[in-house]
């Protein structure tokens, strides 16, 4: 079993992989180390190989069809070789000063789409929601297994940005901990709160809709525009109007408008930057089963929302190491260039 390992100075942890690979493991490596099924004859991903994957998890198929046949919309199931397992449990220890634990959780393949080659943005509305659709189910299950603390829903698409497979997918990561980012977040959005008792999001929508400067798309629902001090340039954010925490409450209407601007906004970038590759990580509310208690402000102080990051730029060495990240093209910029795709 793989195991995780805590840093004792910044207190974050890390996966140690049990099969260690040694120095020629990397030359001659592409820089992402990733499988690109560019054959759709070789993809397990695609509809009639669904016997060369795993037992699916759950899928979003034509009504009286089996599991693991062909008619499906939407396919989740076990990552191959995963970092994260689902049997056993944590076995947290210490090592001298160090702590670590197994490396319990979750990892799935979300295959957004039957055809090899046709991305759910360009298939229409419908294979939008049915994406976000299976989104809200994986994190509505995980939140139920108590050793779960975070679940990650994310999408890496092109070879900069780490794809797993050419067939358009999504990955779920849930972990035993909160990764020092999200909790980063999660702290700064209750100290804001603690101090104006206010939600740091809803004041930012607010702001931004007053402003208008930086939005990109705007529905009943939900809005789309680049954050004011963005990570890369023409970084861009989702967020829904209503306060809510936790992406599993979304109600229906906010599905619908959702997948319209993320559909939309995905195909304005790829347009602009001539398919550019990109992440888009879905932020939403830890697992509340474990520890109600412990995130007893967390309903008030935290608003989810996806956060999409084209790469169009290298970061220097000063920019990995300090956090301290520099832009090339203002927001306000951005957002003109997106909205007039």
């Amino acid at each position: 079993m793989h195991e995780l390992r805590k840093d004792p100075i910044l207190n974050r942890w890390v996966a140690v992989l049990k099969d260690s690979k040694p120095p020629h493991y990397y030359l001659g490596k592409d820089i992402d180390h990733v499988e690109r099924d560019t054959d759709c004859n070789k993809c397990i991903l695609c509809r009639g190989k669904e016997d060369k994957t795993p037992q699916e998890i759950f899928a979003i198929r034509e009504i009286g069809t089996p599991p693991n046949t062909p008619n499906w919309q939407t396919r989740v199931v076990p990552k191959p070789n995963p970092i994260f397992q689902i049997e056993g449990d944590l076995g947290r220890r210490g090592i001298g000063m160090y702590d670590k634990m197994n490396s319990i959780g979750a990892n799935e393949i979300i295959v957004e789409s039957p055809s090899h080659d046709t991305h759910p943005e360009d298939s229409g509305i419908t294979q939008m929601i049915n994406v976000m659709t299976t989104y809200k189910n994986r994190v509505s299950e995980l939140e139920k297994d108590p050793r779960f603390r975070y679940t990650f829903i994310y999408k890496d698409c092109g070879k900069t940005a780490g794809e797993l497979y050419h067939h358009p997918h999504s990955q779920v990561i849930a972990t035993p901990v909160i990764p020092k980012g999200i909790k980063e977040e999660l702290d700064g959005a209750k100290a804001y709160y603690y101090y104006k008792e206010r939600c740091i999001y809803c004041d930012i929508l607010s702001e931004e809709l007053r402003t208008e400067e930086r939005i990109i798309m705007e529905t009943k629902n939900i809005i789309a525009f680049s954050p004011f001090a963005p990570r890369l340039p023409f970084e861009f954010w989702i967020v829904p109007k209503r306060h809510t925490c936790a992406f599993q409450d979304i109600h229906d209407d906010e599905m619908e408008d959702l997948s319209l601007i993320l559909m939309t906004t995905i195909k304005k970038m790829r347009n602009l930057f001539k398919n550019p590759s990109y992440n888009y990580v879905l932020h939403t509310a830890p697992n509340r089963m474990p520890r109600k208690d412990h995130w007893h402000t967390l309903g008030e102080d935290f608003h989810w929302h996806m956060e999409v990051t084209p790469h169009l730029v290298t970061k220097s060495g000063f920019e990995w190491d300090s956090e301290f990240y520099i832009l090339t093209t203002s927001p306000e910029d951005a957002a003109k260039h997106l909205k007039e795709v």
